[in-house]
Formats: C-alpha cells, structure tokens, sequence
C-alpha cells in the first residue's frame, strides 16, 4: 500500500526517467546529419515495486552509404573502426570517413585527428586511389605504376556496445568493450563516399511525440495527487 508521498515520489522518478529518455532521442535526431554517428537507445525497464529504471544501449548497426566523390572521404562497408590520433596522442575510433589532407600533408579527420600510423600524401601525385582493403596509393602519372603510401586500419571490439562516446562523434575503448582487434584481409573501404547516421527518423520523431504524451500525462497526475495531499492537510489542521 503506498501513502501520497510515496506516489508523488514514484511519479517523480518515473516523470525524470522518461525525460532522460526523451534526451537522448533528441539528440539522435539532433545528429541526424553526422556522418558516421550511431544511434543511441535508452532501454525503459519497469521494476516490480512499479519504479522505471533504464540502460544506455548505442546501436552499431551500419548507416546508408552516400557518394560524395571527394578523394579522401570514405565509408566503412561493414562492421569496424578506423583509429585516429589526437595531436596529445590519445588515440579513438570513428566511422566518420569525412578525411582530408592536413597541412604537413598527412590523411587527418576533419577536426585533425591523426589517421592510423600517418599517411602523407605528396603534393605532386596525379591520382590518389584508396583501395577496398584500406591502402591508399599513388599515381605520379596516368601510365605511371602506383605508389604505396600506406594503409588505414580497420579495427573490431568483441563487444562494441561497451564503448563509450566521445566527442566529435568518436568511440573510446572500456574493460566491457574489450581491446581494438585489427581486421585483416577485408573489403570494407569505399573511396568518395561517407557513411550516413544509422538514426531512424521515423521511429526517433514517434518515439518523441509518445514520450511527451506520456510525460504531460505523468506532470498531470502529479498535480492531481498534490492537490489531494494539500487538501488533506488542510483538513487535518
């Protein structure tokens, strides 16, 4: 049996878990335009004492893919992470392939995050190609032999659901997700294209306007009872 401060409690608990809910919805549509950007779910659990609790899932699965037909963009055709290097050496991984040629000429991330090893590419080439497998060549010539300039990796986690997120739209390793594990001998790698956000934007805005009528219902059964609770007490005195 529950007395009013009891629902009012359970009502705030489960007003303030929706909200947070809510939150991350919105920020999936939020980035719905972030190359790369992986859906995050938060998992509803109601428990037996009638209180709503949630778990924080990212959903990995892979977004369409777009040409965009620019030489250093690329998209990930499978599952993976290319490793990227800030400039104080902490290392991430990103889906985003949107990549460009730094100003000391080496393959760097839009917000110039090292790629892999180091990649320089030479002012002078004729053709720059990146292969399926992730090696990037030149061509000094249109006859000329390709060049070997080096190769992005590809790198998996045994349990990708347990990296956390970091800023600009990379991934950080944590004891749950496990080590990087390099993939070898792969044909992921598509050159002139990105990979889209994998956020349904469909479900996200149903999923919002549910969340909104469920709240607004929540705030005003809250007001209700807090009616009931002031008019008690005033009989009371």
């Amino acid at each position: 049996m529950y007395t009013i401060q009891g629902i009012i409690r359970k009502s705030m608990n489960n007003t303030t878990t929706q909200f947070d809910k809510l939150g991350y919805v919105a920020n999936n549509l939020a980035n719905i335009g972030t190359k790369g950007y992986k859906s995050v779910r938060f998992e509803q659990m109601l428990q037996e004492d009638g209180y709503l609790t949630g778990a924080i899932r990212t959903d990995y699965q892979k977004g369409s893919i777009t040409t965009t037909g620019n030489t250093f963009d690329i998209a990930i055709n499978g599952e993976g992470f290319v490793p990227v290097t800030s400039k104080t050496g902490q290392v991430s991984y990103t889906r985003d392939g949107s990549f460009k040629v730094g100003k000391d000429g080496y393959l760097m991330t839009n917000d110039d995050w090292l790629i892999g090893a180091g990649i320089q590419i030479p002012t002078n080439s004729y053709k720059i190609s990146i292969k399926e497998n992730g090696d990037v060549v030149s061509h000094d010539a249109v006859d000329a032999p390709e060049k070997l300039l080096g190769k992005i990796p590809l790198v998996q986690f045994k349990n990708p659901e347990g990296l956390t997120q970091g800023e600009n739209n990379k991934s950080n390793p944590t004891a749950e997700s496990g080590e990087a594990i390099l993939i070898k001998d792969h044909n992921y790698i598509a050159q002139g294209a990105v990979e889209l956000s994998n956020t349904n934007i469909y479900g996200s805005v149903s999923d919002m306007l549910r969340l909104n009528a469920s709240m607004l219902a929540s705030m005003r059964m809250m007001k209700v009872v807090d009616d009931m609770y002031n008019k008690s007490i005033n009989i009371r005195q």
